[in-house]
């Protein structure tokens, strides 16, 4: 037996799912079914080993749907961002986004295709009661009650504008050096900005070339027409590059998703575009500071995008759903930058947010949970854009971290056409239900076309090889101690929680069993 205090491990309730619900997908009324249980504390690593059985978090209740039961079967899905090529229609939006940086332009073509995550709290419409009953034991309170009292205090300040306070949050955004590896990093990843004005180049065109380059090229030219064996030596030996063609044009090879989304802006741009990772939980001071504005964005969205009525998108439900996290925040010096846990990936525009990306940083990908921006925005398609940002910071932070190698974008449900924009990012794969294996969703289509719920794992003989295989090994936490299940249920002698505990340990595999504490009344 083992004492609490000697140990930091995830602390979970769980909580079987016996009956039907509506579902935030198709709208059935009595249609989704899933398991779920409370997270008091988890380890980024519980977590990974988690959504890799197919369980997924809205704040810090984690579900799993039943899916051979539940009426849209949500299939765990992941893109493979080293391997990521944007698609035609990908560079249409990124070439959007410049457009209107670089010379304000507006497009308001078809925007059918952007996509449109379900609320938070439809997502886990069955399980809200509970949510809200066990919100009064976690620390949700108290950020929610710091919300509220600057939605108090915006209201006695409003025409006073803290610039002063503005400025320094732009200054420590950009300062990245200061905030690597502190706990409170709130660090650009990108900044698209604006130089000093004077005259700037015209994205619309080809991007100049200097005179000195062009008369190179004419000699090379002509040396290749005089000597065509000879050519290549002479111009080695200057340290000349051994193409005969212009730069852009001698790489065949297709812009890289970082060439795109970083292509240079004219010294006279119109607009500033700058993307921060500000921790959200536990808050850093810079969550905190922007707190107010991302919730202003949230309502709006709300509003507009669900068409929810103005009293509707409360402060409790966006920190409940979106700001709490039962993640732990995790610095090692192997890990990336920013450290691991869950945070706000907020996009800056002019000095103002216009979107918000809640992810979570995890040990081999970036998770994202939700999105939602503001309506005004719409038009740059700030749902394709963001998860095309999110995949390039994944990019970036293999750099330093190389197990860190993966985009889970939540879950792919066939059945619902809007939906399916998840398998667009390709190379993609979805996780086998039965097995916890990934399959190439190429592979994986031809069977959700004949039936939505689908064993992808063709091999008939492969089982679940993270099983629950030894049940008493599993961590209880009960009356301030840890010990066994095979003790606990010893000395408890309650034969009715039986079903419930194995439920739990066959649903999140020996390993999370051994590793998390189950907390029994």
């Amino acid at each position: 037996m083992a004492s609490w205090a000697a140990l930091s491990s995830s602390i979970v309730e769980y909580f079987q799912g016996e009956d039907f619900y509506r579902c935030g997908y198709c709208k059935n009324e009595s249609g989704s079914r899933s398991n779920g249980m409370w997270a008091h504390t988890m380890t980024v690593q519980d977590y990974q080993d988690l959504i890799d059985r197919g369980w997924r978090r809205s704040g810090k209740y984690v579900y799993k749907p039943v899916m051979n039961q539940t009426c849209c079967p949500q299939y765990t899905i992941r893109c493979r961002p080293l391997q990521f090529q944007p698609s035609k229609s990908h560079k249409k939006v990124l070439k959007k986004m410049l457009k209107f940086l670089a010379k304000g332009e507006i497009s308001r073509g078809n925007c059918e295709d952007e996509p449109m995550e379900p609320t938070m709290e439809d997502a886990v419409a069955g399980d809200v009661a509970l949510i809200n009953k066990l919100d009064i034991q976690c620390d949700l309170k108290t950020l929610s009650d710091d919300l509220k009292e600057s939605l108090k205090s915006e209201e006695r300040k409003k025409g006073k504008t803290s610039k002063k306070a503005e400025s320094n949050d732009l200054i420590q955004s950009q300062n990245i050096e200061a905030k690597l590896g502190s706990g409170e990093p709130s660090h650009s990843i990108g900044v698209l900005t604006v130089p000093k004005p004077g005259k700037g180049a015209d994205l619309s065109k080809p991007p100049c070339r200097k005179a000195k380059e062009i008369r190179k090229e004419r000699k090379r030219l002509k040396l290749m027409q005089q000597n065509p064996a000879g050519e290549l030596q002479g111009f080695q030996s200057r340290g000349e590059p051994l193409s005969l063609f212009p730069p852009k044009a001698r790489s065949n090879q297709p812009k890289s998703l970082e060439d795109l989304i970083f292509e240079s802006l004219p010294e006279n741009a119109s607009h500033k575009l700058e993307v921060r990772v500000v921790r959200s939980s536990p808050p850093s001071s810079q969550f905190k500071a922007t707190m107010l504005e991302s919730f202003q964005v949230y309502k709006r969205y709300q509003m507009v995008i669900h068409k929810q009525p103005p009293d509707k998108p409360t402060v409790s439900q966006f920190t409940r759903f979106l700001c709490s996290s039962p993640l732990e925040a995790e610095n090692p010096p192997n890990g990336p930058a920013c450290g691991y846990g869950s945070f706000h990936q907020q996009y800056w525009l002019d000095g103002k947010i216009i979107a918000v990306g809640v992810i979570d940083i995890l040990p081999y990908c970036v998770s994202s949970v939700y999105l939602y921006y503001d309506p005004d925005y719409s038009f740059l398609s700030l749902g394709v854009y963001s998860a095309l940002r999110e995949i390039a910071f994944t990019r970036q932070l293999h750099e330093k971290t190389s197990q860190l190698s993966y985009y889970y974008m939540g879950f792919y449900i066939h059945s619902c056409p809007k939906m399916k924009y998840k398998g667009h990012y390709r190379p993609s794969d979805l996780l086998c239900p039965e097995t916890y294996v990934w399959v190439p969703i190429e592979q994986c289509l031809p069977s959700l076309e004949n039936s939505k719920y689908c064993r992808f794992n063709q091999d008939p003989e492969a089982v679940d090889e993270g099983r629950s295989k030894e049940p008493d090994r599993l961590q209880v936490f009960h009356k301030k101690a840890i010990l066994p299940y095979g003790v606990y249920k010893k000395q408890r002698r309650d034969p009715s929680e039986e079903a419930s505990v194995l439920q739990y340990a066959s649903l999140v595999g020996q390993t999370c069993a051994e590793r998390m504490l189950l907390f029994r009344s």
